[in-house]
């Protein structure tokens, strides 16, 4: 009964939060629009910089205020608790392309963009994925703990306070348009970064270099980079590999905030290059 309950909420979830996306044309207004946009940044960046770069693969270390704030604005993007959205992702770096990787696309280009979010046996299927085995590391911080229980509320509450400053055009712009607009172009990091794209290193799986989705996803879009130096805080590697996520990291770094920075050096590069001519990193 759990499970059928926990699907059929997700699945009622993109059902309402697309609803409410395609109410954005006649709820338009230029306060509305820039409102969404700044919380596609905000919330965006919490997810590339924070439950990805951070969390995920401990690519730098931020001091802890820090790292839960950046946490937080993840939340807000409803893609998931940090405790569920590590948990996935580090299983799709251990099974990359395989049966086993919650969200391959060789189970389908549709499963692997949105269908897997809703299929309760692809993300939650064995005991081990039920108990997050994998993100013991989050699981012993009380915060985390704290987000993974209550972490639709947070949403809820934004939604709130975005209607009480601008009524529906502030609701449906900030919560609808920004939040299904930012899911599917992650989604496009798990299904079209891993069929269209260019292949510059030799990572063994499906992984691609999209320059448009590496603009609209803050970087995250340059993944063969990504899956062949999976520990690095930086994945647009050449000077002109536009990478959002990466300058935010590289101030913090140079005011002293971000400690730890991971980058492949060019002994790891020759070992995953294609030929013997890979750049160095800027």
């Amino acid at each position: 009964m759990e499970e059928k309950m926990d699907a059929s909420t997700t699945k009622f979830f993109f059902l309402a939060i697309h609803c409410l996306a395609l109410l954005g044309p006649f709820y338009f207004n230029w306060s509305a629009f820039w409102l969404a946009v700044a919380l596609y940044y905000v919330t965006g960046v919490g997810i590339t910089l924070s439950f990805h770069r951070n969390l995920a693969h401990r690519s730098f270390k931020l001091p802890r205020w820090l790292e839960y704030s950046f946490a937080y604005c993840a939340v807000l993007s409803l893609q998931g608790s940090p405790i569920e959205w590590v948990s996935t992702h580090r299983i799709h770096h251990q099974f990359t392309d395989t049966w086993d990787d919650p969200h391959s696309p060789i189970k389908g280009f549709w499963y692997s963009h949105i269908g897997w979010v809703v299929d309760y046996h692809s993300r939650f299927g064995t005991p081990d994925t039920l108990e997050f085995k994998n993100v013991g590391d989050l699981k012993k911080q009380w915060y985390y703990r704290f987000i993974h229980c209550t972490y639709p509320y947070h949403s809820v509450a934004l939604g709130i306070l975005l209607y009480a400053g601008g009524g529906l055009p502030f609701l449906v712009w900030g919560m609808g348009v920004r939040t299904v607009f930012f899911l599917h172009i992650t989604f496009s990091i798990n299904s079209i970064c891993h069929i269209w794209g260019k292949q510059v290193w030799n990572t063994g799986d499906l992984s691609r270099n999209n320059w448009l989705l590496g603009l609209l996803a803050h970087g995250e879009g340059w993944h063969n980079n990504h899956h062949a130096f999976e520990y690095s805080a930086r994945q647009g590697l050449e000077w002109w590999e536009i990478d959002t996520t990466w300058y935010i990291i590289r101030f913090l770094e140079a005011i002293g905030l971000a400690t730890d920075v991971k980058l492949p050096n060019e002994a790891h590069k020759k070992r995953k290059a294609f030929c013997k001519n890979s750049s160095t990193i800027q």
